[in-house]
Order: C-alpha cells, then structure tokens, then sequence
C-alpha cells in the first residue's frame, strides 16, 4: 500500500513541479517582452543614427549651395575686374584719338594729325601687347586654317602653294585662343 501511495502521489507531485499554462504564458510574455524592449532600443539607436546621417546631408547639401553661389560671385566679380583693367588700359588711346579729333577741325594741322594718329596706332599696338593680345601673322606666310579664314583664292605662279598673299582685316590671338581670324587671299 505504501508503494501504490507513493506512486500515486508522484504525479501529484510532478504536477506540482510543472509549469502550469498561465506560468508558462507569463514565462513566454516575459521571455517576448525583452525581445520587444531589445528590439526597441535597435530601433531608437536605428532611428538615431538615420537622423545623424539627414542633419549631415542637410549641411553639406548647405555647404554645396553656398559654394556655388560664392563660386558664381567670384566669377563675374573676376570678370568685371578684367574688364575693368583692359578698358583702363585702353582709355588713353581713346584719349588720343578725341585729341586727334579735335585737332582735324584746324586746317593747318593736317601733318600733325597724320603724324599724331600713326602715334596713337603705335599706342594702341603697345597697350595689345602688354595685355597679352598678338597679331596673327598674315602675308607671306603659310596658311593655317586653325589662324586664318580664306576669303578669296588665286591662281598665281609668283607664290608657293597656300602661301597668304593678301590680308583683308588682321587677326589676333591672346595665348593660345584666336581672339578673331584674318581674313586673307590666298595663292594656289
């Protein structure tokens, strides 16, 4: 009898030992609650760090912004100033010629008016130089299509082969970059 007893009370007590369904549910609900807090907190940090990285776009989208427009100031502010310095550079020609002008109302200033306008060409050559701007070399010299602009051609056996024989309006190049073509005739 006592054997029957002790078996009958060893499920009672296994029963005991074991979980029972709402133990479990808790044990499970708690187990599912730190899965929900671990994966909120990756979440935030998530969350977090996705802001970090907009506020940088946001600033260096900013920065870009301003450098274009610093960029565009800085351009026409440089162009204005190199305008600004060529005409400066100019205006005593100008200067010149209204004198050269005034002086072609006297009659007997005639050969000073000559002689003051070959001064001026000579001034107005010297101011191109120093600028940078050169002329393009016309007659005799071989025709370059990259310099000139062929307006007329000529059959003729004095001259060697696309040799410029003549020079309607003078071309002029500043470093490498031709400002303006000469017009030239060219021979055969």
């Amino acid at each position: 009898m006592k054997k029957e007893k002790a078996e009958e009370m060893k499920p009672i007590e296994d029963q005991e030992n074991a979980n029972s369904p709402e133990e479990s549910k808790n044990d499970q609900n708690n187990a599912s609650d730190k899965e929900l807090a671990q994966l909120q907190e990756q979440l935030d940090a998530k969350s977090k760090q996705c802001d970090e990285y907009l506020n940088m776009l946001q600033r260096t989208m900013a920065e870009f912004d301003n450098y274009k427009k610093r960029t565009a100031r800085e351009k026409v502010d440089l162009y204005s100033e190199a305008v600004s310095e060529v005409v400066g550079s100019i205006l005593p020609v100008l200067d010149n010629l209204e004198r050269a002008l005034q002086a072609s109302g006297n009659e007997e200033a005639a050969g000073s008016l000559k002689e003051g306008i070959i001064m001026v060409h000579r001034q107005f050559k010297d101011v191109m130089k120093s600028i940078g701007v050169d002329e393009i070399k016309g007659v005799g010299e071989s025709f370059d299509p990259n310099l000139h602009n062929a307006v007329m051609h000529v059959e003729d056996e004095a001259y060697g082969e696309n040799v410029i024989v003549e020079e309607f309006q003078k071309g002029y190049i500043y470093k490498e970059k031709v400002i303006r073509h000469s017009m030239v005739k060219v021979a055969n």
